[in-house]
């Protein structure tokens, strides 16, 4: 690893070389080393913040804003000896303000909407409220990716008092950050804006109402509580208020001193408004990179509350979580859906990735995904097939089990085993869940045209004249031949008839890779076994 490093320094920090690392997460990285002119900061560590706001349940947008964070992170303790820290804020006492649609009991939580999620009870029955299941959940899901963080949660800090000096800061340039706040909103929010929510001590809930006068000396606030109808005196400080998001995320820059925090592409003008609170309060807005947004199957940006898209379980049930860590590393400045389809190929293109790693030279290791995913370590690409391919495979042998699936892999790649190819046994249990899913209820078969069932009739006579010691390359050599023969338009649409005619799908695998897993015999007979369905088919019609 240390000569790795001296490779990536020499290659990376000269300003004149050219072939430095081009990978995003360096990027990012070169842009912090700027901000503080190669300098520790005053608190001794470069600090890295994603915040989260856990009205509803985590999903992946989520987990990529804390992948993507620490990727940079990585990058930047490869560039710099200066200590970096992580932080996983929660906005946990943000009042619930609308019932998610993919959470049951949802007639409990309608009996607690505006109060902090904190304060909210879990409609799961597991947890103190909501807030901390939704918290657990997110922990729990970092946790099982080895992310290094801290986590902090809003409720902790108001409560505590550690956001208090902050928060008489924003007391004491309450006008200043109305300036800033007021022209932004719309007339009707205009009249009852404040930074401070109180909370009210009689129905618990987070309130949006007007700030009466201010007591900069006293550190109170004095507003008029729509429950009782009177005007009440309450401390800004020891979690009786809370903060509107935008001064709260420009006032806990100021508080963490935050160096880097990346957001979506949709929270472009708050980061600007937040930052100008963060300089009005005394600190410096962070780093920032502007993420392109997730879209569902419809091209609608997926949202916690909805539940559309994927969630977390959901792509972790049909892949590995390395093929959603190298989505999430794939072009951060462009919008993709995340919908189940997209799984195969980010899976495949992993596959890929790893594998050309150990072929590479040093300075290119860097800028590849894997090297990102892995923190530099990525495991061996030995024992691993495509995706697609064992797609296919379980559905011409119609595997239910990962046992079968094996028994024709290990004839492929005997050495293979369940204990010594782990990243292989996952893949096919994944391929199985992903078949029966996806895949089988969408297999169409057709009948081959009449040139096609010449040609076919002639691979299932050149294949079993192959020698069955014969390699993939060469099998593919066999099926470009053959498809060569014929009055076909292009050899994609002799591939396209084989796909659609023998495996119910207009595209699919390499075709020499999948025979030799496989098996020729048994490729032969599934040719069989579909010509002859239709030969049947038009013999009774006859």
């Amino acid at each position: 690893m240390l000569d790795l490093i001296s490779v990536i320094q020499n290659c990376i920090c000269s300003k004149d070389d050219g072939m430095g690392a081009k990978s995003w997460p360096f990027e990012e990285a070169r842009k912090i080393l700027t901000r503080l002119n190669g300098t520790t900061p005053k608190k001794g560590y470069v600090l890295f913040e994603t915040g989260y706001g856990p009205s509803g349940l985590p999903h992946i947008g989520t987990f990529g804003e804390v992948a993507r964070t620490v990727m940079v992170q990585h990058s930047f303790n490869l560039l710099s000896d200066i200590p970096t820290r992580l932080f996983v804020f929660s906005d946990d006492m943000d009042g619930l303000r609308k019932v998610p649609d993919n959470v049951p009991n949802q007639n409990l939580l309608a009996q607690h909407l505006e109060e902090p999620l904190t304060s909210v009870p879990d409609p799961y029955g597991k947890f103190d409220s909501f807030g901390h299941h939704n918290n657990a959940m997110l922990r729990s899901f970092l946790d099982s990716f080895g992310f290094s963080y801290e986590f902090q949660s809003a409720t902790d800090h108001y409560k505590s008092g550690n956001f208090d000096e902050m928060l008489l800061s924003v007391l004491r340039h309450f006008d200043e950050i109305m300036e800033v706040m007021l022209p932004t909103l719309r007339d009707e929010r205009r009249a009852t804006y404040s930074p401070f929510l109180p909370i009210c001590p009689v129905t618990n809930k987070v309130l949006q109402v007007h700030t009466e006068s201010v007591n900069v000396d006293a550190g109170t606030i004095v507003y008029k509580n729509p429950a009782t109808g009177q005007f009440e005196e309450t401390p800004v400080t020891k979690g009786k208020c809370k903060l509107q998001w935008k001064v709260d995320w420009g006032g806990r820059w100021s508080v963490f001193n935050v160096d880097y925090e990346m957001s979506g592409k949709d929270l472009i003008p708050s980061f600007l408004l937040s930052s100008k609170i963060c300089k009005i309060l005394g600190g410096t807005p962070p780093e920032n990179l502007s993420y392109e947004l997730f879209l569902d199957q419809n091209g609608q940006k997926i949202s916690k509350s909805k539940g559309n898209g994927l969630t977390i379980d959901e792509w972790l049930k049909y892949a590995p979580q390395e093929s959603l860590a190298y989505y999430m590393f794939q072009s951060p400045k462009k919008a993709k859906r995340l919908y189940f389809d997209v799984i195969p190929r980010a899976v495949d293109e992993y596959i890929v990735m790893l594998s050309q790693f150990d072929t590479q030279e040093s300075a290119k290791r860097v800028d590849n995904p894997v090297y990102h995913i892995h923190n530099g370590a990525p495991p061996s690409a030995q024992n691993v097939l495509p995706f697609n391919i064992l797609l296919n495979l379980a559905a011409v042998c119609g595997a239910d089990n990962p046992g079968v699936m094996w028994g024709f892999v290990q004839k492929y790649m005997p050495e293979a085993t369940p204990e010594n190819a782990d990243l292989l046994d996952k893949l096919i249990n994944h391929a199985i869940a992903y078949y029966h899913d996806f895949v089988k209820p969408n297999l169409q078969y057709r009948e081959p045209s009449a040139l096609e069932k010449t040609a076919i009739r002639d691979l299932f006579d050149e294949l079993q004249k192959a020698e069955q010691e014969i390699s993939a390359d060469d099998l593919q050599s066999i099926v470009f031949e053959v498809g060569k023969k014929y009055p076909f338009e292009n050899l994609r649409q002799w591939f396209q008839g084989l796909y659609e005619v023998l495996l119910g799908n207009s595209d699919g695998p390499r075709l020499g890779s999948f025979i030799a897993l496989y098996g020729i015999g048994n490729m032969c007979q599934l040719i069989e076994n579909k010509t002859q369905e239709y030969v049947n088919t038009d013999n009774e019609q006859e």
